[in-house]
């Protein structure tokens, strides 16, 4: 059987990656750079999320989306956009009392989760939906 393969580089990964590695990409021109040199060598679409240059953590602002897919867009590369949208939802228990945000809660409503979508208008988005477990934290 003959199956199309869509093969995704997720450019920065989720969380405190740029912590971890010297070797992921921070700045939305980086960022920018290995969407492209990921498409020039097989990506068929890259997953963003933008980071704080200064900081190195994740960040929703728009205006670091907006210059990351524009930089994409305006070398011709041929790839799939796809930004994240699951910035927002992550919920921190205390042990003691879990009904409790906890230090590293980030929760917004959905609305503003979507604000940077809805100003870079991405191939396609991802949208996390429903709860689940990750690492030490829940996904609401």
């Amino acid at each position: 059987m003959n199956y199309d393969v869509v093969l995704t580089c997720a450019v920065t990964g989720a969380g405190d990656t740029a912590g971890k590695s010297p070797h992921v990409p921070v700045t939305p021109k980086e960022i920018a750079d290995e969407a492209i040199n990921s498409a020039k060598v097989g990506a068929t679409a890259v997953h963003i999320h933008a980071r704080d240059p200064e900081t190195g953590l994740g960040s929703r602002d728009p205006k670091l989306f907006k210059e990351i897919v524009d930089r994409i867009r305006d070398s011709d590369t041929d790839v799939i956009i796809n930004v994240t949208a699951g910035m927002g939802g992550d919920w921190v228990s205390i042990p003691d009392t879990p009904a409790m945000p906890g230090p590293g809660t980030d929760m917004i409503g959905p609305e503003e989760r979507l604000i940077h979508v809805r100003e870079c208008m991405p191939d396609i988005c991802s949208l996390d939906c429903g709860t689940l477990n990750f690492s030490d934290t829940d996904m609401i």
